[in-house]
């Protein structure tokens, strides 16, 4: 959580059945989690929610944390990035954590608002598909499911991938809390 987002009480997680603290952006992955169970037909037990990848980059670490892992058969098919404001500038963070959130690069990556969404093919980088109701439902991805092949990337690739996530995410988190917390 930011340091700069207010917090309106605690709510509990659809998916988990958790207690959160309840902000504005929480609030808005709550609703991405109704529409992947409700009108895409993912079963909770499907997503794998806030699935940590550890950065450890020249003595330095931190956490970033994927919002929703879609896995089926046992795969991660997806992986969703939520983020308040652009969709486009998500893009190359969510790419190298689709890299590196499993032992294999995870092949469809989503970024969302909210309010809109992109899907990316995660091997080209490439932006498939935009709007939420584009993301793939359970039954587009079984079928799709079929021809994919999950590949393992070289770890001079996974090295570079490690140092996007976390200039794009820790180092920017860090720098906002602490100009938030200097205010």
């Amino acid at each position: 959580m930011c340091a700069h987002e207010l917090i309106l009480g605690e709510m509990v997680d659809f998916i988990t059945g958790e207690t959160l603290v309840d902000t504005i952006d929480e609030r808005a992955r709550q609703e991405v989690a109704h529409f992947l169970v409700e009108k895409k037909g993912y079963l909770k037990n499907d997503i794998e929610v806030r699935k940590p990848i550890t950065l450890d980059i020249d003595g330095n670490s931190g956490t970033f944390r994927v919002n929703f892992v879609a896995r089926l058969k046992g795969k991660a098919f997806m992986i969703i990035i939520f983020g308040p404001g652009s969709l486009v500038s998500r893009e190359r963070p969510a790419l190298a954590a689709a890299r590196l959130v499993e032992d294999y690069e995870v092949p469809f990556t989503v970024v969302t608002n909210g309010k809109g969404a992109e899907v990316l093919e995660t091997k080209t980088g490439e932006v498939i598909a935009e709007g939420l109701e584009s993301i793939p439902s359970k039954e587009e991805a079984l079928q799709k499911l079929r021809t994919i092949t999950f590949e393992t990337l070289s770890e001079e690739r996974l090295s570079k991938e490690r140092r996007i996530l976390y200039a794009f995410e820790v180092l920017a988190q860090r720098e906002c809390d602490e100009f938030t917390c200097s205010l």
